[in-house]
């Protein structure tokens, strides 16, 4: 029943001795430490003298109601929570309460279960809000850009630390968003050559005819418009560290040609046939599965192995939630002082979407969420209803297992659209599909008139 470890005190305010008595005797025995009042004045006694979790007030009393007591709890002691009973109930008395600050509203007679359930869900809420004051007080710990304290990235931390060590290669799995061009250069700068050259590319965003000159460079003459012998990117990462992003998007023949330099340590510039010895260590990153696609014929089984010497799997964010409102706070407090900005605060109801939501882009998905609510909002605290909609009703839609396949597969399409802001290429991409199968999806399930 108790939320959390450490035992929460509840005060209880009623005119009534008998109700004080009941609500005594059942919320002790679930392990709670209880107080009693029979007024606001000596209620407000007892929270100026003692923290208070959770304040259960009867609606009516003499002189002070308990709609008074409640401002005066949200007003002055905003660690509190508040829940109000009464034996008046009716709409009206339910939405002042509500709209005055309580969490919950039971009308007189209830049973132990439901004094019991709107206890838990209310102390729920208070250990939620809680937890992010507390994300909020604290400075985020990480590793270059790394954010996290769940066990999922403390074990990546530690793997980071082993690989950055010696100078293997490493592959570095993980859905789109997760961050392995991070985990890539903690890796490089851990290591004892941090001061040398740290290259990335993206093997996926250099058109196929070019991949080879970026690479590898090119000698003046090799091609029409080679005016000038130019150095690739091999050659500029000589010394230190190449990061090969999304390597699995590169053809049989290219693989043929990283093969080459893994295994000789040597490049051979477009139009040369000398060769040059580079000493370049090699980390790449995938968002596929590179063992399904040596089976399907699409990537070299060599090359695999010469890449899968150490290999670092990122979780995905729906993984490590108890990350996100640490991530969530850094990223705030980020783009709160790019756009020269107050740091707003967060309703418990925008803390429990952020904490349950999928998150098909991951960590890149969050922060771009963050950032547009940081630009967009001008209150001081963004609630629920500034979320984007796919997040808002994503607790509403029909789940379980009587769902069809072809819902659920329409659903996590529009969930990783919305999440890559209708990039169609990033979106293919995250589902492990090419444009044209994506395309021919969304006809048939009719969304692209929906994004």
């Amino acid at each position: 029943m108790v939320t959390s470890t450490e035992k929460k005190r509840i005060l209880i305010v009623d005119d009534a001795l008998t109700t004080l008595e009941v609500l005594q005797r059942n919320l002790k025995s679930k392990g709670f430490q209880i107080y009693t009042a029979q007024n606001v004045a000596n209620a407000i006694k007892i929270l100026e003298s003692i923290s208070i979790d959770l304040v259960i007030t009867d609606y009516k009393m003499p002189k002070v109601s308990g709609l008074d007591l409640i401002k005066h709890v949200r007003e002055n002691f905003k660690n509190s929570e508040v829940m109000m009973i009464t034996g008046y109930a009716s709409v009206e008395g339910a939405v002042n309460a509500v709209k005055t600050g309580a969490e919950e509203y039971l009308a007189k007679p209830f049973t132990d279960e439901e004094l019991f359930s709107a206890v838990r869900r209310t102390l729920d809420k208070l250990n939620l809000r809680r937890a992010g004051q507390e994300q909020i007080q604290k400075k985020p710990s990480g590793m270059y850009g790394l954010i996290g304290e769940s066990v999922a990235i403390q074990k990546i931390f530690s793997e980071i630390v082993k690989a950055a060590s010696i100078s293997a290669t490493v592959l570095i799995t993980g859905e789109s968003g997760t961050g392995k061009e991070l985990v890539a250069r903690a890796i490089h700068y851990c290591h004892k050559l941090a001061s040398t050259p740290f290259v990335p590319v993206n093997c996926g965003g250099i058109p196929e005819g070019l991949l080879e000159s970026e690479l590898f460079g090119y000698v003046k003459g090799a091609f029409t418009g080679a005016t000038e012998t130019r150095a690739g990117f091999f050659q500029t990462a000589d010394g230190g560290t190449i990061f090969l992003d999304e390597v699995s998007n590169t053809s049989l023949s290219m693989q043929a040609k990283l093969l080459r330099v893994l295994q000789n340590k040597e490049i051979c510039m477009v139009g040369s046939s000398r060769p040059q010895n580079v000493n370049v260590r090699v980390i790449a990153a995938t968002n596929k599965n590179l063992l399904g696609l040596v089976k399907k014929g699409d990537f070299r089984e060599d090359l695999y192995y010469r890449l899968n010497v150490i290999t670092i799997d990122i979780p995905p964010l729906r993984e490590r939630n108890d990350d996100i409102l640490l991530l969530t706070h850094n990223f705030v407090a980020k783009f709160a002082d790019e756009f020269s900005k107050s740091i707003p605060q967060f309703s418990d109801n925008t803390l429990k979407v952020l904490k349950n939501y999928y998150w098909p882009g991951n960590v890149r998905e969050l922060e771009n969420v963050i950032q547009r609510l940081v630009a967009m909002t001008d209150s001081e605290v963004i609630e629920a209803a500034d979320l984007p909609s796919i997040m808002r009703f994503s607790a509403f839609r029909k789940t379980g297992l009587n769902r069809t396949l072809a819902e659920v597969e329409a659903e996590h399409i529009s969930n990783v659209l919305t999440a890559m802001d209708g990039n169609k290429t990033k979106a293919a991409e995250l589902l492990g599909i090419d444009r044209k199968t994506l395309r021919e999806k969304l006809k048939r399930y009719s969304l692209s008139d929906k994004l």
